[in-house]
């Protein structure tokens, strides 16, 4: 019985001592406004410890990554519980095409360092806003060909743009993310990895530094809810083929 005492007090130390771990593979949508750092600081609000390392570079597709050998070698490691990819919008074949095969590349490392593969499905600028339909099913074909998770952002991201909200999620340049944008895929991501958290339990003055406008906080939140409660989670995060 004491025993099972220390056990069961040692348990939220045990996880504190060993934060999950996860890998940011991609490119500016994901290192502009940090996205990684906000995901930790969204974990942290609900006492998930974390850590993030990146490995974005501008204007690179899963195949760079690929080609530059870094990305191999880091997975390799055994480090990482999650392995988070992204490219570009990818809505036209060659970039679905890219999407399935380098993803299937990563996604055998992946099974073999017991890491958990993710997509971050992204979103296409605002002058290409009719090929959203393309991104989402590109990035949820990948997805689901390799057996892996899809962090549904760019469906999120759609649905919120359909939506009379203040805060823009687009940057200047109408493609890049503001940090409203940012903070909605880096919440959808949350909810993709941690299914059971309550995303109404986080404090909105804990995120005013990416929204400022309530209104548009709870648009993002009821969304991010009703789009991933369709999806299906895999019951361990070193799930195999």
């Amino acid at each position: 019985m004491r025993y099972l005492l220390i056990l069961f007090l040692a348990g939220p130390l045990f996880s504190q001592n060993n934060p999950k771990q996860f890998l940011f593979v991609g490119n500016s949508l994901t290192y502009t406004n940090n996205l990684p750092k906000i995901f930790e600081n969204v974990a942290a609000n609900f006492n998930e410890t974390i850590n993030t390392k990146s490995l974005c570079y501008p204007n690179y597709a899963l195949e760079d990554h690929w080609e530059e050998g870094k990305l191999q070698k880091l997975i390799n490691t055994g480090t990482y519980d999650y392995v988070i990819v992204q490219q570009g919008p990818s809505s036209q074949n060659e970039g679905k095409l890219m999407l399935i095969d380098y993803g299937k590349k990563i996604k055998a490392l992946c099974s073999k360092n017991n890491s958990q593969l993710v997509f971050f499905m992204v979103w296409p600028s605002k002058y290409y806003a009719n090929t959203f339909d393309g991104v989402i099913q590109n990035y949820l074909l990948a997805s689901q060909i390799n057996k892996a998770l899809v962090s549904p952002a760019g469906e999120v991201w759609k649905a919120y743009e359909l939506e009379n909200n203040l805060e823009n999620l687009y940057g200047v340049d109408g493609f890049h993310p503001s940090k409203t944008g940012s903070f909605l895929s880096a919440l959808t991501l949350f909810k993709t990895i941690y299914p059971d958290k309550i995303l109404e339990d986080l404090s909105f003055q804990n995120s005013k530094t990416w929204v400022a406008d309530k209104r548009s906080y709870m648009a993002i939140i009821a969304l991010i809810d009703t789009i991933t409660s369709k999806q299906e989670h895999p019951t361990s995060h070193n799930q195999t083929d």
